[in-house]
């Protein structure tokens, strides 16, 4: 994909049913992390607990051609009763979505204050 000057351009730019299912992922992430910085690094929509953009960072989306990735930066650390975070590269995880369905809010919401908190200590928040 080209590089998008934010996250609204990136999902605007999307095929309509991967677009659906950013959207739809994306105010359960804003909800999971309130104050959190929502920018592009390194091509993908990301979400900072930090105070600038690309640090520390919590999760990821990004766009493939037939399913979206919701990635957690720590999401080897997480705890996953659910079995469905596949590990990646380091400590990631991620899940693979193909349609609105496929987002469990509930549980996506718990594994993202997990990797919030992985990132921020507690006297931070």
């Amino acid at each position: 994909m080209a590089k998008f000057a934010n996250v609204d351009d990136y999902l605007a730019a999307l095929p309509e049913d991967l677009r659906e299912v950013a959207t739809a992922l994306r105010p359960i992430v804003n909800a999971a992390l309130p104050g959190s910085i929502e920018a592009m690094y390194h091509g993908s929509p990301t979400w900072s607990a930090g105070e600038a953009a690309g640090k520390n960072l919590v999760c990821l989306v990004k766009a493939y051609s037939s399913y979206v990735t919701f990635a957690l930066w720590k999401g080897q650390v997480v705890d996953d009763e659910s079995g469905r975070l596949e590990p990646s590269a380091r400590e990631m995880a991620h899940v693979k979505l193909r349609s609105v369905e496929d987002i469990d809010a509930d549980l996506f919401t718990g594994w993202l204050k997990q990797a919030r908190d992985l990132e921020v200590p507690t006297t931070a928040r």
